[in-house]
């Protein structure tokens, strides 16, 4: 099973979604991420032991790569597929309950924003390293972020803003949101964020990368477990 989770990890980390799948190239015809999870379940893994040894395992590789810069976004998101590919087989065992991921998160793009880049590869990084992942899209006002707050107690709330124009918003939701669930965890990202302007409206993580955000989320986990 070691080898299995191993191999899997491996896709992840590289980007070999299935064994239709051209691409990394030196992986052509072989069995990728949706290929092997299924085995792995078909051979009795438990759907949080792939999870945890093999697709959290890969999305870290290739989060740290990212953040030094040894890989770029392209790279990123063949593995964010690949890690899909291999979720599909994964949530029946997350949402019946039989499973259990790290916690939840929300994010979105905030109100007057329209881009998705980045936001979606966040969401997938995240989704990969064990937690539910509930997506707003873009366009998102402060009510839809309260709203979800109120249906996800407890969930680590992600603002994504790509427009200097749309930083306004992002200011407006995280009061908006401390004022109603000021226990709430409030975390920003985008090209025209950074830690003087988390700090200037009381959010409580700015990460210039995804990875940065992985770890925050993984600290309140442990936290969480052990209070």
């Amino acid at each position: 099973m070691e080898e299995l989770f191993s191999r899997i990890a491996h896709c992840v980390e590289f980007g070999k979604i299935n064994k239709a799948s051209p691409y990394p190239p030196d992986m052509k015809e072989q069995d990728g991420a949706d290929e092997l999870t299924r085995q792995a379940l078909d051979a009795g893994a438990g759907a949080e032991d792939i999870l945890t040894n093999s697709l959290i395992v890969g999305m870290e590789k290739i989060g740290k790569k990212f953040r030094e810069n040894k890989v770029f976004v392209p790279q990123v998101l063949m593995s964010a597929k690949a890690m899909s590919a291999a979720m599909a087989h994964l949530k029946p065992f997350f949402l019946s309950g039989e499973a259990k991921q790290k916690g939840t998160f929300i994010i979105g793009t905030v109100e007057g924003d329209l881009h998705d880049i980045g936001k979606n590869l966040v969401a997938m990084m995240i989704e990969g390293n064990g937690f539910e992942v509930i997506d707003l899209g873009v366009d998102v006002s402060s009510d839809k972020f309260v709203a979800a707050i109120n249906s996800h107690h407890g969930a680590v709330v992600g603002l994504s803003a790509l427009l200097t124009t749309t930083m306004v918003n992002m200011e407006k939701i995280t009061r908006e949101i401390k004022e109603r669930y000021p226990d709430t965890k409030v975390c920003i990202g985008g090209a025209p964020v950074n830690q003087d302007f988390c700090q200037k409206i009381n959010a409580d993580l700015y990460s210039p990368d995804p990875q940065g955000l992985v770890e925050y989320l993984n600290e309140q986990a442990s936290g969480v477990i052990s209070a």
